[in-house]
């Protein structure tokens, strides 16, 4: 089996192929295929490799059910092979036929079943609540991600160490980019488009290039993990990739969501710090994201991340907001002037790096994020610890994790996880607190030490106590039950956190 039949093992589950000479009208495939829902159907079509199929042909296919019909585009794969994918979202039978100028890729026809989901799939990430986040099957989800820029640049022996500490630790979300940036590892092996005489050819891609990305994102999706993927950033100066033209633009999101759009734990990031791609105006950005947002059809979450001044999240074709900075109490005003979730995605870095953002203590990056989560939102980790002589260390770029913080952080993920509510902060309350009226309230004391506090909970509720030590990472259970103000001895720590639960 070649790596192109294991990728297509990976990530499609069972294909609805169709094969046939260039020359001779597309048939249809002999019988109906079955694809999970939230799965990917694939569609494999054979044409012409004349000219330049990336840019003089389009092939799309429409799936019919009842009188629901989706329109989805295809693309071109290298070697005389088109592809069209898609991620039913309905179970039962699906019609679909293939569409193009092409006479050899026009008029292919068949049929599959979509049938009920496996263990563990719980189809895409969407928003629920108005700020928080939920898998299309109802399932609670809670971003606590981390940062592996370039990983899928790195050599192979760093890409599964990246993927051995994700999975040691239990990050749920990756920012990676699909654009290499300069880094240690020096000239990546491949890009999104070929390299020829030294110079990129925008008016073509590098099929293998991609091969290894969806790969990548199947990896994760393995481990639980959504790929935020990140599109443009300002990081590729030395090939050219902050001066393509607006069309080189929009033809290659066209082709990233053709290709990567039927992966269900695909987020998109239309930039990292747009704002520092300079000559760039808010109009070509707003229209790269309607772009994004007509093109895939499967309607993933869509966000940007910025440097200095903060895209406009009320913007429609905006999920959630995604942020670098660190004032957190802002989080309120936010979430009223953008209806949205709020998602800290850099809050600077563990590190011992010579620059501000990137030597912050393991401490301190445990403390953002339960300043952000009591916040009611969510935070995104990274870390950038250098070894000398060693290269295996930075992990903003994918590799070992040598920090403090991770471990603490999915022990707060797991007290987040046990309760499973979208926690909302409560601007009352004298210290940082968050939770669900009436069911659950979160206190974290942050750098002051209180040797005791009279918790305001509501009268008539009874509710069970814990004490938490965040960095310790214990849980001491409170004797007795609460109602109404209770007055409780505390440890005269700082950091601390306390949280009562509805019995």
């Amino acid at each position: 089996m070649d790596r192109r039949e294991a990728l297509k093992l990976a990530v499609t589950g069972t294909l609805g192929a169709v094969s046939g000479g260039s020359m001779a009208a597309p048939r249809a495939v002999s019988a109906a295929a079955t694809v999970e829902r939230w799965g990917v159907h694939e569609i494999v079509l054979h044409g012409s490799m004349a000219g330049n199929p990336f840019v003089d042909v389009e092939v799309a296919a429409e799936y019919t059910q009842g009188v629901r019909t989706v329109r989805v585009a295809g693309f071109y794969d290298g070697d005389g092979v088109y592809r069209v994918r898609w991620m039913p979202d309905e179970p039962g039978v699906w019609r679909w036929v293939s569409r193009s100028a092409e006479k050899e890729l026009n008029g292919a026809h068949g049929e599959f079943e979509c049938v009920a989901p496996t263990e563990g799939n719980h189809g895409p990430v969407g928003v629920t609540e108005r700020f928080h986040f939920r898998y299309a099957d109802g399932t609670r989800y809670f971003p606590f991600g981390t940062t592996c820029y370039a990983w899928v640049f790195e050599s192979e022996r760093l890409q599964e160490m990246t993927l051995a500490n994700l999975k040691r630790v239990g990050f749920n979300k990756v920012r990676m980019c699909v654009m290499p940036k300069t880094f240690d590892a020096g000239e990546p092996e491949r890009h999104p488009f070929p390299m020829v005489a030294g110079k990129l050819d925008f008016t073509r891609f590098d099929p293998e290039f991609f091969r290894h990305f969806e790969q990548r994102i199947a990896d994760l999706g393995k481990l639980g993990a959504e790929a935020d993927v990140i599109l443009f950033h300002p990081y590729g100066k030395p090939w050219g990739y902050d001066q393509m033209p607006q069309e080189v633009n929009e033809r290659y999101l066209r082709y990233v969501i053709a290709r990567l759009g039927s992966l269900r734990n695909v987020w998109w990031s239309l930039a990292n710090e747009y704002d520092l791609l300079k000559t760039w105006t808010m109009e070509e950005w707003d229209h790269l994201f309607r772009v994004v947002q007509e093109a895939d059809v499967a309607g993933h979450l869509r966000s940007i991340h910025h440097s200095g001044p903060m895209y406009d999240y009320a913007k429609p074709w905006v999920t959630h907001a995604s942020l670098q900075v660190y004032d957190f109490d802002h989080v309120p005003e936010w979430k009223k002037a953008w209806g949205k979730p709020v998602v800290f995605d850099e809050v600077m870095y563990e590190g011992n790096l010579a620059r501000r953002w990137g030597n912050l203590t393991g401490e301190e990056l445990t403390r953002r994020f339960w300043l952000v989560v009591t916040a009611g939102a969510y935070c995104t980790h990274g870390e950038v610890i250098a070894r000398k002589g060693a290269k295996d260390g930075l992990s903003a770029d994918g590799a070992v994790l040598l920090g403090e913080s991770p471990e603490r952080i999915a022990f707060l993920r797991k007290l987040v996880y046990e309760d499973a509510i979208g926690m909302e902060q409560y601007e009352d309350a004298y210290y940082r607190s968050a939770g669900k009226k009436g069911e659950l309230y979160l206190y974290y004391f942050d750098f002051h030490r209180p040797a005791s506090y009279v918790f305001p909970l509501p009268e008539g509720v009874t509710f069970r106590g814990e004490l938490i030590d965040p960095w310790a990472m214990t849980v001491l259970a409170l004797p007795g039950t609460f109602t109404g103000k209770s007055d409780i001895e505390l440890s005269g720590r700082p950091y601390q956190a306390v949280r009562f639960r509805k019995v």
